[in-house]
This record gives structure tokens, sequence and C-alpha cells, in this order.
């Protein structure tokens, strides 16, 4: 582990009870976690995390190999011993993290916006493209969107939204069994001949907006039982606008995910974050984890940088949450070396020298997939000889490895439950 920390002094912050590395679904959920516990917590970060890019449903397992899984729940209790899952205590952990997850809504930011769904069954929604998702928790705005249901629905389509093809989509979701048709709306958001799914998000906020939208859509209705809009209704009060076009339609409406910015991403991560602050804690943006100052089997502090200087930051327990390759977790150097680039944890799974890291096809199997952080059972980083490198940090999200959640559709399922779960082992033991 790196001790780069130590070779020179760092401005000395307060200490905390527990220093959360990260600001996506784990580090957020285990940091909201404590928080909520008691504990006092210092979460840092150097980004928002994959929140802002993610489509804001909970996958906890949608594949496992090439069959779709239907009960998730069931599922878990499947996977192999070398998976992540098999390290959060089974299914009754992740349901318990499905549980706080969705009363994180309850009073928050967003007003009645929530999340429904749990571990019994994976409902389909399609995605940007219309491919069907399978998905265990999901904004209530996009239930309405599940594709075992043969419903007729409409897909809105607008012409400022150019990363958002509603007849590509239509055509797509029609061929899987639902029928679908699409209208594009010729209408400019704030005067402007492109927009974003942020920017929809805000015009919907106005209800002049939202009466002369349903207005155009309702002309375009043709019998269709549902209709699906770009995920952006609302950047204030989602729940409000998506009941009023519902009300307005007179008929069931859903968000389809969009292309980033993901806005339920970014109310997932808004509502987090202020229940984090709401309990105490403190998050800090644009600080980067460098390095850990080691007393014996524990880390004593890590350095960031913050407000450009170094601050080492003392905590009894440490949860690293930082992501893997796509989020700067885990990089690769120009010798082709892995490493896991904030406290110098040990890699496990990494290729061979003499053999492939990635493979031809962009969808396909890639060895460097299921490179991260083995853990045991309590979360603690461990060597390729099983033994714990460290006693007072635990590892949550997609440093963790063993799993592939591009190809089985567990991304944030794991996050939320292995950064819940981080929290659970923290307050059990400083109980």
């Amino acid at each position: 582990m790196s001790s780069r920390g130590v070779s020179s002094p760092g401005w000395a912050a307060p200490s905390y009870d527990a220093l959360v590395i990260g600001a996506g679904v784990a580090g957020l959920t285990a940091a909201a976690r404590l928080a909520e516990g008691g504990a006092k917590v210092m979460l840092i970060a150097k980004g928002i995390g994959a929140t802002h890019l993610a489509p804001g449903t909970i996958d906890v397992l949608g594949y496992a190999g090439d069959e779709r899984v239907e009960r998730p729940g069931e599922a878990l209790g499947a996977v192999d011993g070398a998976h992540p899952y098999a390290r959060l205590g089974g299914a009754d952990s992740v349901a318990r993290a499905i549980d706080w997850f969705k009363r994180q809504f309850d009073g928050g930011p967003l007003g009645a916006y929530g999340y429904q769904g749990s571990l019994d069954e994976n409902v389909l929604l399609p995605t940007t493209v219309g491919a069907a998702k399978p998905s265990a928790l999901v904004p209530e705005t996009m239930a309405a969107g599940d594709l075992r249901s043969s419903a007729s629905m409409l897909i809105v389509g607008f012409r400022v939204l150019r990363d958002f093809h509603a007849a590509y989509l239509a055509d797509n979701v029609s061929r899987a069994g639902a029928p679908a048709r699409a209208v594009v709306l010729d209408r400019r958001v704030d005067g402007r001949p492109e927009a974003n799914s942020l920017g929809l998000a805000r015009a919907f906020d106005d209800p002049v907006v939202r009466a002369e939208i349903a207005a155009e859509v309702a002309r375009a209705l043709d019998g269709a039982e549902r209709v699906g809009f770009p995920a952006g209704l609302g950047a204030e009060d989602p729940h409000g606008v998506w009941s009023d076009m519902q009300e307005r339609l007179g008929r069931p409406v859903f968000e389809i995910p969009t292309l980033p910015p993901s806005v339920p991403g970014m109310r997932m991560f808004r509502t987090l974050r202020d229940r984090l602050r709401r309990s105490g804690g403190r998050i800090v943006l644009n600080s980067t984890a460098l390095s850990g100052a080691r007393a014996g089997a524990r880390v004593e502090s890590v350095r960031a940088t913050a407000a450009g200087r170094e601050v080492d930051y003392r905590a009894r327990w440490i949860v690293l949450a930082t992501g893997g390759v796509a989020t700067g977790g885990i990089a690769l150097d120009s010798r082709w070396q892995a490493r896991e680039t904030a406290l110098g944890l040990p890699l496990h799974g990494v290729p061979a020298t003499d053999q492939p890291r990635f493979r031809a096809e962009y969808f396909g199997e890639h060895p460097f997939a299921r490179v991260g952080v083995a853990v045991d059972d309590g979360l603690r980083p461990v060597d390729d000889t099983g033994a714990r490198v460290a006693d007072n940090v635990l590892v949550a999200g997609a440093t963790l490895a063993g799993a592939r959640p591009w190809q089985e559709k567990s991304g944030d399922g794991l996050s939320l439950a292995s950064g819940h779960r981080a929290a659970e082992l923290i307050l059990e033991e400083g109980s």
C-alpha cells in the first residue's frame, strides 16, 4: 500500500468515524447509512461518480450467463463464490439495502418521487434504443413502460433532443412484441435549436409548457394505451409533473432512459447527498485520494487533494468506493500494469503479461472486466492468499473483483448492496 502521504506533512483535517472515498451509488449509500446510524462521516470524491451517466434504475441481476433472470432474489443464491454478491450475506442483505434505498425518497428533496420494486421479480424496461433491460427497482415514473405488458404505446420524441430517436426505439419495441409507434414534436426548449434531457426536464417543470405538450400528444394518441417520454419529466418535482401528464392524457405515462446526462441518475444523486447532509455527514467533491498512511494492519489516514492543497484525513474506518476502470478507481499505465489508484490495494484477476486483457468483440467476454480488489466476508481487502491487507478498510461498488456488471446487469444493484453492507458492518463493530 502506498505511503506517499507520510513523506511530507499535509494540512490535517478533523478526524472522523468513517471516511468514504467515492460519490457513486456505493459511496453515497455507505456514507448516508453511516451518518444515519450516528457516525461522524466525511465523503471525498474527485467527481460526482457515475450516477449522472446511468439510467437511474437498480439492476440487481439481469442475466445469469446468457439467460435472462426473472426473479433476482432466487438467482442471487446461485452466484458462484467468486462473485462479490457472495460476500454480502445473501439475498436478505440485498433486500435490506433495497428497502433502505426506497425509504430515502420519503420526504426527500424531490417531493413524492420514489422507487418501486423488489427482489421478487425483474421488470423489463426499454432502453434508449428500445432493447429490453431487466431491473429490480425502478423509479415510479418508469414503471408503466414494462415490456412484459402488451399494451400499445406511443413514444414521444422532440426534434431538439437529437440523441433520442423515437421512431427507431418504437420500431425495436414493436419487434419485441409491444405495439409501439412514435411522434416527434417540433418545438424548442428555452428557444434553443438543440437541448439535452436536463433542459427538457426544466422545461417540463413549467405547467404552461406541460399543457402545450400534452395537447400536442393528445392529438397523436390514436388509441395508444400508454405514453413514453424521454426521461426528463421534471427536474424539481418529477412526481408532480408525471402525475399531471397522466391526468392530462388520461392514461399511464412513463419515462425512457436517455443518453447522458441522466435526469433520473441526477435525482438519485441529489436524494442520497441530501440524506447524507441531513444526517450530519459532510461531502467534498473535487478531492482526489492520493495515498494511505499505514500503522500496522490499519490505514490511519488518507492524503487527498482539496482546494489546491493536500489534506490528511484521519478516520477509524475507510470505505473505498472509487469505482473500476471506467471511473479511474483502477488504472492501467503505459506498460499495461494495473493498480488501484487511491490506497494501492492489491488487485485480483489481472491477466498475465502474455495474456489478452481485452477482446476484439465490444460486447464480448473481456478478461480485464473482472479485475478488482478481492475481499473477505467482512468486505476487507485480501491478497492472492486470502489474507487481509487492511483491517479498517472496506471495499464497495465497482472496485470489487469478480463481477461483470455490463453483461449481467448488476452494476447499481451491487453498488447499493455493498455500500449498504459496508455501513452495516462498521456500525455493528462500532456499537
